[in-house]
């Protein structure tokens, strides 16, 4: 009987705990999921669009320091911005991205691809969600640099898991 009791009260025990560490695991992926909110953007030109998602792939892989994928995705976003008319200029700064296997030099050339496409979605027409021009005063050898974000997190680019939270939200590009 001591046995049955005594098991009784462990397995109790037990239950006890593994529901206190699944609501404590619950609230911790709520909490992530919070400060991690992505703003899903949506434009009127869908060329545009396709510009800044291309733009976003290139910097999260910056923001990984994966030069491969940098390498890849500047490649991708080279022909969405020849096929903008205007933009052939910025295109050729992507494909010096693409062309290159060092991520030092894949950075640099990011800061003027940035300040093009920047200025390409201020005047763009926001249908739904936000756009974050953010800042990092230390890229550059403190020039400073910046990119444009899905997310009000700061993610660096310039400096990846060196520095990963360097910079600030400079400006915000809203539906209008």
């Amino acid at each position: 009987m001591k046995r049955i009791f005594g098991a009784a009260i462990l397995t109790t025990l037990m239950a006890c705990s593994q529901a206190e560490q699944k609501s404590t695991e619950a609230k911790d992926s709520i909490k992530a999921e919070a400060a991690s909110a992505k703003s899903q953007v949506s434009m009127k030109d869908q060329k545009k669009l396709e510009i800044f998602t291309n733009y976003v792939d290139l910097k999260n892989a910056l923001v990984k320091s994966d030069a491969v994928n940098a390498k890849k995705t500047a490649a991708v976003l080279k022909n969405s911005l020849a096929a903008y008319e205007g933009c052939e200029p910025t295109a050729e700064i992507a494909q010096k991205i693409a062309s290159s296997n060092n991520l030092d030099v894949q950075r640099k050339d990011f800061t003027a691809l940035s300040a093009d496409i920047i200025a390409l979605l201020k005047n763009a027409e926001i249908e739904k969600g936000t756009i974050y021009v953010q800042h990092c005063p230390m890229a550059n050898k403190g020039d400073g640099g910046d990119w444009l974000s899905t997310e009000k997190e700061i993610k660096n680019p310039y400096y990846g898991k060196e520095m990963l939270e360097c910079g600030r939200v400079a400006e915000e590009i809203k539906a209008k």
